[in-house]
């Protein structure tokens, strides 16, 4: 789809905010917000689940590490923490995401930043959506959908 495209996509009854971007300890902010905003939409919409509201907070590798280890007891580094606060269909929650991580894993898989960093927002997504990763299966079906989420938004 069409940078155009995705810009000028709308759902109906579509409220203002329900997709917000933040940081915390760091300075970020993505590019193309507002298109960010419609490609999360049209995935959310695809897995048949219903945008109640979501908060993608950007930080770095200290300030995920001490979430990992305080509200999950996870003493490693990661590149995403999803909070759900609503059960599929219904999406509602926080995604932290390490850009530090994101940045190493860029530079480990070959691949841009952005591309990168758009796999680890539409992975914290399908997640809210109800799909796991912990089997191989699992892993499989992740993969899937985040190649064709990447696809949709034109990576």
């Amino acid at each position: 789809m069409s940078d155009d495209l995705l810009r000028d996509f709308s759902f109906p009854g579509e409220q203002e905010d329900l997709i917000s971007f933040h940081s915390e300890e760091i300075e970020f902010e993505p590019d193309q917000p507002l298109r960010l905003d419609h490609w999360i939409r049209s995935v959310v919409d695809s897995q048949k689940c219903t945008l109640g509201f979501l908060n993608i907070i950007f930080c770095d590798d200290n300030y995920l590490h001490r979430m990992n280890v305080e509200y999950l007891d996870h003493d490693t580094l990661t590149d995403i923490i999803t909070f759900p606060y609503a059960d599929p269909p219904q999406i509602e929650g926080d995604i932290f995401i390490s850009l530090d991580r994101v940045r190493e894993n860029a530079h480990a898989f070959q691949v841009p930043f952005d591309h990168e960093l758009h796999r680890v927002i539409i992975h914290g997504v399908l997640h809210l959506c109800g799909q796991g990763d912990k089997t191989p299966r699992e892993k499989g079906e992740m993969r899937a959908k985040e190649d064709a989420a990447l696809e949709l938004l034109g990576e």
